[in-house]
């Protein structure tokens, strides 16, 4: 949170019950909050800073065409052929936190097919050259229960930031 410019917009996707977007809503970010399950949004009805969309995240025309946050949230759920778009909603300089199952899950149950669970170091991959990362994880986690994750922070690098490469390494000005 802290890598978000205060009071800038936020998109949780797939939200749920919006746990995330009530935790940036109440830190003074603005919310849209999107999910398809219209029960769950209804939740959220009249919390402060949240905008509410009941849309399908997988089927249909992109809900978010040219729009673009200081940052987007996304914690248990995956649809690949979406990532793309997703990626491209973040604004320049903002935030991807990217949060979900990865395979070995299906031993601790669902999900459990490989349709819904990344593989080794997906994200990392999948985010490309326009993100630095500022922290991965990936592996079993206790809390809340059981699983097997992979966990992503990452900032799109300004329009006008320059990559060098030096000794092999690739550094940002």
């Amino acid at each position: 949170m802290p890598l978000v410019v205060p009071g800038g917009a936020v998109l949780d996707y797939a939200c749920g019950g919006g746990r995330h977007a009530r935790l940036f809503a109440a830190q003074g970010f603005r919310v849209v909050a999107v999910d398809r399950n219209a029960e769950a949004l209804a939740t959220l009805a009249g919390v402060p800073g949240i905008e509410t969309r009941c849309a399908d995240l997988e089927e249909g025309a992109w809900p978010f065409a040219g729009q673009r946050f200081d940052a987007v949230v996304v914690t248990n759920y995956l649809f690949r052929p979406r990532l793309g778009d997703l990626l491209a909603c973040v604004a320049p300089g903002g935030v991807l936190i990217y949060e979900t199952f990865m395979l070995g899950n299906e031993r601790f149950g669902r999900p459990s097919s490989p349709e819904f669970l990344l593989r080794p170091g997906e994200l990392l991959e999948r985010i490309g050259a326009g993100f630095s990362v500022v922290a991965f994880e990936q592996g079993v986690v206790a809390r809340p229960r059981a699983a097997v994750v992979q966990r992503v922070c990452a900032a799109r690098r300004p329009a006008d930031s320059v990559e060098l490469r030096v000794q092999g390494e690739v550094a940002t000005e």
